[in-house]
């Protein structure tokens, strides 16, 4: 049973997009955090960026690496999740909730339509791997 929520959209550098009304969410997958460990530091956007996709756009670094952050859609970022500044292991331990990354109002909505899939995702990434 796959833990890759159904309800969003995928990338192959494993960063997640939930939209609604045309604001896309942007966290990083479940793999993505247990591959990088333990999170100590978040680089965020400044809200008013504006970006195109595939454009890098946050930092993330872990005990292990660094790994950078790249913008599934573009658009302009709409908000950072700054609580992520004091507390980075939001992302370890809620990747898909509390460990959101950013916002962003999209410019062209069909750009997320054009992501992967969970099924496609799962494929990319299983969650059920051991390590």
């Amino acid at each position: 049973m796959s833990s890759i929520p159904r309800d969003r959209k995928y990338t192959a550098t494993h960063e997640w997009v939930q939209v609604e009304d045309n604001v896309a969410t942007v966290g990083i997958t479940d793999y993505a955090q247990r591959q990088l460990g333990d999170l100590t530091f978040v680089e965020l956007p400044e809200p008013g960026t504006e970006i195109a996709a595939a454009d890098e756009l946050a930092v993330i670094e872990s005990v292990k690496a660094a790994s950078d952050i790249y913008a599934p859609v573009g658009g302009e970022v709409v908000e950072a999740n700054t609580t992520l500044l004091d507390a980075p292991e939001a992302v370890n331990t809620d990747p898909y909730g509390d460990g959101w990354l950013f916002r962003i109002r999209m410019r062209d909505p069909a750009e997320a339509a054009g992501l992967l899939d969970a099924d496609a995702y799962e494929e990319l990434a299983p969650e059920d791997e051991e390590e």
